[in-house]
């Protein structure tokens, strides 16, 4: 039987864009992320960690989350034996967890995680068959996403776009678990920021909302290509504006038809143009 899922979700500032990973034994890295105007940090315990240093980046991630932080922070757990040693510190807000495959995965990782937030990354063929009971496997996953470098790898895919598939499945996946979109995954050339923009609006379109990013300078370009513009907020503000005059659907001066479906999706866009102000 599938848990209830609650309604409670992580304590972080409305509609993230922009998650920066740092590395976990690079505490001077660490606090610059936390100061990059990021909405979440993930210290990374697993890829960015050569495997002679992951001890130290545990100790190191304890030490800098055994007080609050200012924003956010999330670990990436290299394996599970990492995760009781992570769940009682104060700075820490939610867990993701690499290589997930299957939803047994995630119940054994729950039984350990003290309830706290989990999001799994699905990384080959196997997890993205499995991404909807992935993402219904217990009440204490509240988003997932891709991890592409391993899929593309997996899947032999020589080209971005041979992965426009697995990412749909995946947005598609965590809607019918009622989660938030799915963040998109690193863009890894840092100076190619015109790649980046063009990557992040893909995204988008494909139902993406956000991304995850390796060095600051990528920040600002993410927030910018997932912030409505001023004619899509004009439009949403327009929709909103006669769904509350009156009740049931609708037609615009314009023709264009407004139903309820509208009219949500017109309330998220001027949720995410809040960030604006």
């Amino acid at each position: 039987m599938t848990p209830t899922r609650p309604d409670a979700r992580p304590d972080i500032r409305p509609v993230p864009l922009t998650w920066l990973y740092a590395p976990g034994d690079r505490p001077d890295v660490v606090r610059k992320a936390l100061a990059s105007g990021a909405d979440v940090v993930i210290v990374d315990l697993e890829d960015a960690v050569a495997p002679d240093r992951r001890a130290y980046a545990l100790a190191a991630t304890r030490d800098l989350l055994a007080d609050p932080q200012p924003v956010p922070v999330h670990v990436r757990v290299h394996a599970p034996r990492d995760i009781p040693s992570l769940v009682s510190l104060p700075g820490l807000v939610a867990l993701r967890v690499p290589k997930v495959t299957h939803p047994t995965d995630i119940a054994r990782i729950a039984e350990i995680s003290a309830g706290l937030p989990l999001y799994p990354l699905l990384e080959n063929a196997l997890a993205v068959e499995h991404a909807h009971a992935i993402a219904r496997a217990h009440p204490s996953v509240h988003g997932i996403a891709l991890g592409e470098a391993d899929l593309a790898a997996d899947l032999g895919v020589r080209e971005d776009r041979g992965l426009d598939w697995p990412r749909s499945r995946v947005v598609v996946a965590a809607r019918a678990a009622a989660l938030p979109p799915p963040v998109q995954s690193v863009h890894p050339d840092v100076r190619d920021l015109d790649g980046l923009a063009a990557s992040c609006a893909r995204g988008r379109a494909l139902g993406f909302l956000g991304r995850t990013a390796i060095h600051p300078r990528q920040l600002p370009v993410i927030e910018q290509a997932y912030l409505p513009g001023p004619d899509e907020i004009a439009a949403a503000e327009e929709v909103v504006k006669a769904a509350e005059a009156q009740q049931g659907a609708l037609a615009l001066p314009d023709g264009r038809f407004v139903d309820a479906a509208v009219v949500t999706r017109a309330r998220r866009v001027l949720a995410l143009a809040a960030r604006r102000a």
